[in-house]
């Protein structure tokens, strides 16, 4: 885990992030849209980067300075405007200014990477085709969009549709085998409907989001819940165990769309990935800690979890085995699964923060 690469090899002066992009297929996106964090990241080499309600908020809430004075353009250019029209206005502007930053690496991988993440509204949770219009929507606020949508039995309805009408993919609030398996074959249905129909064929850079760390978040939380004695350093490998099965399962079902690794709670959930041809998107701070630590960029995606660490979680968490097993859960459950519904929660409650920010920056309170 720990091993430096060979002293002869010609990677030996880059940072681990940047010798795993230039030594393996594993591709490096930014979890943010800030544009001083994605412009340094890019440096570590990340070819990507996200925004959603959560990350859309943190960005504009730290730039008062910047964001202040577009607010209020926007106001004056939308004077009908509500708060949370412009709130999502503010996200687009945002959104664009990182996928700008993107382009060069869009265009030199032919678009299977540099693409600028952008989260449908989670208000649109319960209505398949308000989330496939807003992905329609904001697939044309620049070449290398890519939308994400929710993993759930709405969601993927929405993905399918959304991908059909040639708007690229990136599932999200999703945590499972499950689900992941779900969406790629949503998405395989909307790409061979494209080619039965003799749509265009192009690379639409299709990825499946598994938030590994908030997968282990709400193991955590079950064990403690139910009163389960377990060794607490296992529940630090169902995400990663999660992401390894799913990643399996869509190298032999050759599914067009790849594994992204997001919500870092550890760094195996990057270490123990390297050498996939798949996405890890850590947020910029897990990124400095990986390159300030001497971690290997050996390619480790083939090790397996240690059987008998898989084979506890199985015996004594029910929800790992939901999550961790292919026919765990039905579309059907997807949304009351915890993690579900802890997440989406957060994004629908960052929202509300969003539109609370605009409205202090339209009616400041008095004095």
């Amino acid at each position: 885990m720990t091993l430096t690469a060979s002293p002869t090899t010609s990677t030996d002066h880059l940072l681990p992030l940047a010798r795993a992009a230039a030594t393996t297929p594993t591709a490096l996106w930014n979890d943010s849209a800030d544009p001083d964090e994605l412009r340094r990241s890019i440096e570590f080499g990340a070819v990507g980067a996200t925004c959603n309600p959560v990350i859309a908020y943190t960005a504009i809430n730290a730039h008062p300075d910047v964001w202040g004075p577009r607010l209020q353009q926007l106001a004056d250019e939308n004077p009908t405007a509500g708060e949370s029209e412009l709130g999502w206005l503010a996200v687009e502007w945002l959104s664009k200014d990182a996928a700008q930053q993107l382009l060069p690496a869009f265009e030199a991988s032919g678009g299977r990477n540099g693409r600028l993440s952008v989260q449908t509204d989670p208000r649109f949770h319960r209505d398949a085709k308000a989330l496939a219009d807003q992905a329609v929507h904001f697939s044309q606020l620049a070449p290398n969009i890519i939308v994400k949508i929710p993993a759930t039995e709405i969601g993927i309805q929405a993905i399918e549709d959304a991908a059909y009408r040639g708007v690229s993919i990136n599932a999200t609030v999703s945590f499972t085998v499950p689900q992941a398996v779900a969406v790629g074959e949503a998405l395989e249905r909307a790409l061979d409907r494209r080619a039965a129909e003799g749509l265009e064929e192009k690379e639409f850079g299709h990825v499946v989001t598994i938030m590994g760390g908030r997968l282990d978040d709400w193991l955590k939380y079950t064990v403690q819940r139910d009163r389960i004695l377990i060794d607490p350093g296992h529940l630090e490998w169902a995400g990663v165990a999660a992401l390894k099965n799913a990643y399996r399962i869509f190298r032999e079902r050759g599914f067009r769309s790849r594994i992204l690794s997001a919500a870092f709670r550890n760094h195996l959930q990057w270490s123990e990935l390297v050498g996939g041809d798949l996405v890890v998107s850590p947020p910029f701070d897990w990124q400095a800690r990986i390159n300030e630590n001497p971690l290997s960029a050996e390619s480790r995606i083939d090790v397996p979890v240690d059987p008998a660490i898989i084979a506890e979680l199985l015996e004594r968490v029910p929800d790992f085995r939901r999550a961790y097993e292919p026919d765990g859960m039905t579309a059907s459950e997807f949304a009351a699964f915890g993690a579900s519904a802890r997440t989406l929660r957060q994004f629908l409650d960052a929202d509300a923060q969003l539109d609370a920010l605009v409205r202090d920056v339209l009616v400041p309170a008095p004095r």
